[in-house]
């Protein structure tokens, strides 16, 4: 493929993905969307950044197992009963990365 395809290919890769990002922003309105599906749109977002954040806390060195020596697991389950119980984002990230270093600087 010469260089002028891969430009022409990475620019309708582009345009296509911001006609279809942009128009779901522009018709979401419009949309005639029932209640109970607009109720579990709100929760895409949190399942999304599960999706994104429990892999990187389970796999540990590229292997996936549920073991308490990884320090990243009881971190991230105290960063989310604090999510829980404050709704503070800052404190939430705040106790999550003081407890990862406290126990990485233990040894755990």
């Amino acid at each position: 493929m010469s260089q002028a395809w891969q430009w022409i290919t990475f620019l309708l890769a582009g345009l296509g993905t911001f006609a279809l990002r942009l128009s779901f922003i522009e018709y979401y309105r419009s949309l005639r969307i029932p209640p109970w599906f607009r109720r579990a749109l709100a929760y895409v977002p949190a399942s999304v950044l599960a999706a994104l954040v429990l892999p990187a806390v389970v796999y540990q060195d590229r292997h996936a197992a549920f073991d308490w020596s990884n320090p990243q697991i009881p971190a991230a389950i105290l960063a989310g009963v604090m999510a829980w119980r404050t709704r503070s984002t800052l404190l939430t990230l705040g106790v999550g990365m003081g407890v990862l270093w406290a126990l990485k600087y233990w040894g755990m």
